[in-house]
C-alpha cells in the first residue's frame, strides 16, 4: 500500500502521459443473463486471466482506480447483450450509448493508445449485442491488441471466421436465455402464477409459484379495509393508525449510489445495503386500498385479471367494491374560479407527446411540469422558468440577421430583382397579346350584337355578362403591368428593420421581469415545443421570414421566386 496515495486527478495524469502504453488490462464481466454460470463468477475470470497473462508473459499495468480498475483488472457486473437504440448523427458520424460504464472508459483509453491491450476470458464476456462488437473490431484493426484466455484468433480469414462465430454464438445464447424467459413468464402468467413481487402483506420468499400471508401484516391490511369501508376513517387517520399498530411497509433497499454500482466484488460485503421497513404514508395508504391483487387476483398475459395460485386473498370482493365506492365519494377534482397568472401558461408543449408544460410554484420558483405519457421519451419532463426563458432568449437572438447575413442578402436582392425583372418583362409580353385578343374580343362583340342576338347565340343578358368578363380581365391585367421591383425592395427593407427591433428585444427581455418576458414570448411565438434540450417554436405572422432564414417566398405577382434565398443560420436551440 502506498504511504501517499494519489488522486484520481494525477493517475488519469499518469495514464495519459503514455506510461501505461507498453502494458495491459484485465476486463471481466458478470452476467445478469445467467447468474448460475461458472464464467460469470469474477473470481473465476480473475484466476483464469491472470494465468493466461503469465504463461504468455503479458504485462499487465499496476494501475489502481476507484470506480474503474484495480492492479489492472477492471470487473464489471453488467449485462453485455442489452444496448441502447437511441441513434444520434451529428457531421457525419453515429453516436449511441454504451451502458456498461467501465467498459466505456476502457475503449475510449484503448483507442487513444493508453494501453497496448487487454485481456477477456471469452468474446462473451467481452460483448454479446452487435454495437459493442463492431467497437472492439475497430479497436483490433487500429492495432489494439485483444487477447482471449479460451480462444485464439488467426489474422486470416479463417481467424476472422473464427471470430464471427464466436461472437454470433455469444449473441444467439443471449437471444435464446431472454426468449426462455419471455415464454416462462407468459406461460406462468397465463396459469395465474405471479410473476412479480407481491404486495405489502405477503411474503415474498423467492418462490412465484408459493406467497404466503405475512401473518403481522396482512390482518393489519384487512383491517384497513374494513375500517376505510365504514366512512368514518381517512387516509391520513388510518396511517396513523397503522403506524400506531406497528405496521410497516415490505423492506426495501435503497438505490445504489455511483460508487457502489462501480465497486469491486470483494467490496459486496463492505457495500451491502440493509433493507428498511419503513412506516406508512398517505399515499401507501392509498395505493394499498386501491390493489386489486388483495381479492387474491393477478394481472394475466393479456393484461386482465385471473385468479392467482400463488396467494389467497385477503379482502372478499364485496369489501373491496364498498371501498372503492367510499375512495371515489372522497375524490375531489379542484376547480379554479380564477386561473393563476403564471407566465407562459398553455405556451410550452412535449413536443413527442404533446403534453402541456403546466407552470406552478415551489419555494418561489416557478417551474413547469408536463404529465407526459408512459411511451413519451423527453427526459426533460419538469423545468423552470429560469431555463425555459434562457432557451427563449436564445430563439429571439437568433431570429435576428448576423452582419454576414445582411450582406449577402444585399448581393443577392440585386441579382434575384434583375432575375424577376427579366421574368416580369417576359409577364408584360404574354399579357399584351392577352390585352390584344381581349379588346378583339370587345370589337367583335360590339360590331356584331344586333346579329348575334338576331342568330339566338346570345341573349342580352349573356351578352352584357360577356362584356363585363372580358373588362374584368382587361383591368386585372392593366395592375399587374404596374408593378415593378420597388415592392421588393420595400419588402426586404421591412424585414431588416424587423431584425433590427428583434436585436434590441433580444436585449431588453435578459432584463426584463416575468409578466414581460411572458409578453414578449407571446408577440413573436405561437408555440413552444421542448424535448430534452431542444427548444422549438412557432412564429406568429409577420416573424415568418426570418424563422425560415429567407427560403423562397411569393412575390408580389404570386409567383414563387427566390427573393429570400439566404439559406443555412437556424436560431440557436
Amino acid at each position: 500500500m502506498e504511504n501517499n496515495p494519489r488522486s484520481a486527478e494525477q493517475i488519469i495524469k499518469e495514464i495519459e502521459s503514455g506510461k501505461f502504453r507498453d502494458a495491459y488490462l484485465v476486463y471481466n464481466r458478470k452476467s445478469t443473463d445467467e447468474p448460475d454460470n461458472q464464467k460469470n463468477s469474477i473470481k473465476y475470470q480473475k484466476t483464469e486471466n491472470t494465468k493466461f497473462a503469465f504463461h504468455d508473459n503479458i504485462p499487465i499495468a499496476p494501475l489502481t482506480l476507484d470506480g474503474f480498475s484495480r492492479d489492472g483488472i477492471v470487473s464489471e457486473r453488467h449485462s453485455g447483450f442489452k444496448a441502447d437504440t437511441d441513434l444520434r448523427f451529428a457531421d457525419g458520424t453515429v453516436q449511441y450509448r454504451i451502458d456498461r460504464p467501465k467498459f466505456y472508459r476502457l475503449v475510449q483509453w484503448l483507442s487513444k493508445g493508453y494501453f497496448k491491450g487487454v485481456i477477456f476470458l471469452c468474446w462473451d464476456r467481452a460483448s454479446r449485442n452487435r454495437g459493442d462488437d463492431t467497437i472492439l473490431r475497430k479497436l483490433m484493426k487500429s492495432g489494439v491488441d485483444m487477447r482471449f484466455a479460451y480462444a485464439q484468433y488467426d489474422k486470416t480469414s479463417a481467424g476472422e471466421l473464427h471470430m464471427d462465430i464466436d461472437g454470433m454464438f455469444a449473441e444467439h445464447h443471449s437471444r435464446v436465455t431472454s426468449e426462455k424467459v419471455r415464454i416462462t413468464m407468459r406461460n406462468k402468467r397465463a396459469q395465474g402464477i405471479c410473476t412479480h413481487k407481491a404486495p405489502v402483506g405477503y411474503l415474498n420468499e423467492g418462490s412465484m409459484e408459493h406467497k404466503p400471508l405475512d401473518p403481522v401484516r396482512a390482518p393489519i391490511v384487512k383491517q384497513l379495509f374494513e375500517k376505510y369501508a365504514t366512512g368514518d376513517w381517512s387516509l391520513a387517520d388510518l396511517a396513523r393508525w397503522a403506524t400506531e399498530q406497528g405496521f410497516t411497509m415490505s423492506p426495501m433497499r435503497r438505490r445504489r449510489t455511483e460508487e457502489e454500482i462501480l465497486a469491486e466484488e470483494e467490496d459486496d460485503v463492505r457495500l451491502e445495503i440493509e433493507r428498511v421497513s419503513r412506516p406508512p404514508t398517505f399515499n401507501n395508504i392509498n395505493k394499498i386500498l386501491r390493489n386489486y391483487s388483495y381479492t387474491g387476483r393477478t394481472l394475466g398475459e393479456n393484461g386482465q385479471w385471473v385468479k392467482c395460485v400463488s396467494y389467497e386473498a385477503i379482502v372478499s370482493d364485496e369489501l373491496f367494491r364498498e371501498v372503492q365506492l367510499q375512495l371515489k365519494k372522497q375524490n375531489r377534482s379542484a376547480h379554479y374560479i380564477e386561473v393563476l397568472d403564471h407566465p407562459l401558461r398553455s405556451m410550452v408543449y412535449c413536443a413527442i407527446c404533446g403534453r402541456v408544460y403546466t407552470p406552478y410554484v415551489k419555494k418561489g420558483i416557478t417551474y413547469y411540469g408536463a404529465r407526459c405519457c408512459r411511451e413519451c421519451a423527453n427526459p426533460n419532463k419538469s423545468i423552470n422558468f429560469a431555463f425555459i426563458t434562457k432557451k427563449i432568449g436564445g430563439l429571439i437572438q437568433g431570429l435576428s440577421f448576423t452582419e454576414e447575413e445582411l450582406a449577402e442578402l444585399d448581393a443577392r436582392t440585386g441579382t434575384d430583382i434583375a432575375f424577376l425583372e427579366a421574368k416580369r418583362l417576359g409577364e408584360l409580353e404574354d399579357a399584351d397579346r392577352k390585352k390584344k385578343k381581349i379588346r378583339e374580343d370587345l370589337a367583335y362583340l360590339n360590331a356584331n350584337r344586333l346579329t348575334l342576338l338576331k342568330t339566338g347565340a346570345y341573349t342580352p343578358e349573356s351578352i352584357v355578362a360577356e362584356e363585363a368578363r372580358l373588362n374584368a380581365e382587361l383591368a386585372s391585367l392593366e395592375v399587374e403591368k404596374q408593378e415593378s421591383d420597388v415592392a421588393i425592395r420595400e419588402m426586404v427593407d421591412e424585414v431588416k428593420k424587423l431584425s433590427e427591433l428583434l436585436k434590441n428585444v433580444a436585449v431588453y427581455y435578459k432584463i426584463a421581469n416575468p409578466p414581460e418576458k411572458d409578453a414578449i414570448t407571446r408577440e413573436i411565438f405561437s408555440e413552444l415545443t421542448l424535448s430534452g434540450e431542444a427548444l422549438d417554436y412557432q412564429c406568429k405572422k409577420g416573424f415568418e421570414p426570418l424563422k425560415n432564414r429567407f427560403q423562397p417566398m411569393s412575390s408580389p405577382t404570386g409567383n414563387r421566386t427566390p427573393i429570400y434565398a439566404v439559406k443555412g443560420r437556424r436560431p440557436n436551440h
